[in-house]
This record gives C-alpha cells, structure tokens and sequence, in this order.
C-alpha cells in the first residue's frame, strides 16, 4: 500500500447512479463462490463520477475514451481484489474505485487495456486507509484523459516512477522485481538446507546476482553502468 490520498472529483463530473450488483453478474461468465462476495461483500455500488471530454474537458484517447470513478461501499472490512476486477471487466473503461467502510476510505485501480472484448486488468494498487472525512486534493494537472489516467495511477504504486518512465513500465519493473524475490527466498531456503560446500557457493553466486539485479529494479534511477 502507499501514503494515503483522495481526489476531489470535479463537480461537474458527478454521475450519482447506484449500480445494481446483478449487473457484474447476470451475463453467466462469473463463478458462483465469485457472485457470493459480489452480493455478501457489497452493501452498493455506485457510479460516482465520468472523467469525460464533456464533464472535465479533457480530450479522450483509443486507449482511455474516459475514466469512470466508481464508490464501492461494503457491508464487512473490505472487498478483494477479485471482487473490484469482476466490476471492472464489466466496464470498458478505466475505472479508479474508492472502497468506503465504516467511517474510512481507500482508493484502488489497475491499469486496464481496452484492446480487445473483454478488458485486460493488470495488478491491483490501493492506498492505505483513512478516514472519510480526510482533505482531497484537486486532479493532477493532465494534458488528456491518457495523461490523467497515469497521474491518477502513479501514487497508488508501492514504487516511485522513474523520469520518464510511464505507469505500464513501472507496473511491469515491479512485476520482474515480485518475481527476482520470490527467486532470492527460494535460493535462501535452499541454501540454508544444501550440505555441500561447492554447490553452496553456487547457490551463493546466483542469490548475489538476484540481488544485484533487484537493487537495479527498486532503484528510483536506472544504472548507468556500461
């Protein structure tokens, strides 16, 4: 999770339409345990605001026509994950949530790509909770809605973005990295049980050289190494 923030969502943006939950589910294509959370998890569902050219005169582009802000109430703690992509996959447009639960709020979002029937979603990233009733602050200043949606995106991130670098490459530096650790815990596990002393410094030289590679990963700057 990162620092906590809310936007103030233009008033000329507000749509107001509660959605009902059937409408992520009536087509067939979800899991039953899946629609169980949809209706146990859920208290409302509302399509609060529509980032358009006509509501915020940002222009639209083939990859983010608009940006929809949809409020997610709960009737427990929180929703998961799986529950937030089933109500985004439905919708093709990029969507950023604001979870509501008991007096405290987080906003969350995955970049989708719109290049096919069904929207690709990407890795979920919230914001750590705070309390509903906490400051906001105005939209990042955007040249279009592809340039708002990155701005939107880039502080829910558990990684600063590069100079430079957009969302989508910082979203796949953090997925190589996820996957350099899960690699480095392995090699420590093992090398922790390995009897043999040339293998263990086999071991050795392969978890320095993850290791390397994930500083290089997690760095605010690339390397400029040759």
């Amino acid at each position: 999770m990162t620092d906590p923030v809310l936007y103030r969502w233009p008033a000329n943006a507000a749509f107001g339409r509660s959605v009902p939950k059937t409408k992520f589910y009536e087509h067939g294509n979800v899991r039953t345990a899946l629609r169980e959370k949809l209706v146990d998890d859920i208290q409302r569902i509302t399509w609060a605001y529509k980032l358009a050219d006509d509501t915020i005169r940002l222009r639209g582009t083939t990859t983010v026509p608009e940006i929809q802000v949809f409020t997610v109430e709960t009737k427990g703690a929180d929703v998961s994950d799986e529950v937030l992509a089933a109500i985004d996959k439905t919708v093709h447009f990029p969507i950023v949530f604001e979870i509501a639960s008991t007096g405290r709020v987080r906003m969350a979002a995955a970049q989708k790509t719109l290049d096919g029937k069904t929207p690709r979603i990407a890795t979920y990233f919230t914001t750590d909770w705070q309390p509903a009733d906490a400051p906001r602050q105005p939209l990042p200043t955007a040249l279009d809605l592809a340039s708002l949606y990155e701005a939107l995106l880039g502080p829910l991130l558990p990684v600063t973005t590069r100079v430079g670098e957009t969302v989508s490459e910082a979203t796949d530096r953090l997925g190589r990295a996820r996957k350099l650790q899960r690699e480095i815990a392995a090699l420590e596990k093992k090398l922790r049980t390995e009897p043999q002393l040339n293998r263990k410094i086999e071991l050795r030289r392969q978890l320095k050289e993850r290791e390397d590679a994930l500083v290089e990963l997690t760095d605010t700057a690339p390397s400029t190494r040759g």
